[in-house]
């Protein structure tokens, strides 16, 4: 009885521990390079070497920047108002969409019921130790995540696939509407230095509103 009374304890110390070594980062900018399988034809491989993906979190706002040789994308959500702006650019065309929190879940409805099974498999990341993590879709697709367990992200459904994850994914697969997988692999992480209000604030002209 007293062994299991002291293993008890210490599972329970154990997990304050754990959640206690965990913070919540609400200011940071995270860039992610971002490759293909080997099973990607060699003009997407090529493409992708210029390509990049960069978050930005400040408070209860995020903005995630993914720009490469053929076009640019700024996603704003607010955390606050769960809503999001989406701003595009292909050559000289730039397109604005503004969503409401129905709008938001309906363009991710896809990750829905998606279920989450841990792993014991770890990889150190720019220095932070991440565990590994398979999401299934409901259609049967699966992609592999790696989260820091120690620091988590003020805002989570910015990357909506992820807002259960319990942790900062700095890592991950992405499939592709032609099937294909690309890999997100963070290659740096700011969590000291301010994120400028500036990287908030919205065009006032020069893109057409698309509904």
């Amino acid at each position: 009885m007293m062994k299991r009374f002291l293993f008890f304890i210490g599972y329970v110390v154990l997990c304050l521990n754990i959640h206690a070594q965990q913070r919540v980062v609400a200011e940071c900018t995270v860039t992610y390079s971002i490759t293909a399988d080997s099973t990607a034809d060699k003009d997407l491989n090529e493409s992708l070497k210029s390509s990049f993906k960069t978050v930005y979190i400040k408070s209860n706002n995020t903005r995630v920047d993914l720009i490469s040789t053929a076009f640019k994308q700024s996603v704003f959500y607010d955390k606050s108002t769960t809503t999001a702006i989406v701003l595009r650019e292909f050559g000289n065309n730039k397109f604005m969409t503004k969503l409401d929190k129905a709008a938001w879940e309906k363009q991710h409805i896809q990750y829905e019921g998606m279920v989450a099974t841990p792993t014991k498999e770890t990889k150190t990341i720019l220095g932070y130790e991440c565990k590994k993590m398979l999401l299934q879709l409901k259609n049967g697709n699966s992609f592999v995540v790696y989260y820091a367990r120690n620091i988590i992200p003020s805002v989570k459904e910015f990357e909506y696939e992820f807002k259960d994850v319990p942790g900062f994914v700095l890592e991950y697969e992405a499939i592709e509407s032609n099937g294909k997988k690309l890999h997100y692999t963070a290659t740096k992480i700011d969590v000291i230095s301010p994120v400028p209000v500036s990287k908030f604030d919205m065009p006032a002209s020069g893109y057409r509103l698309l509904n």
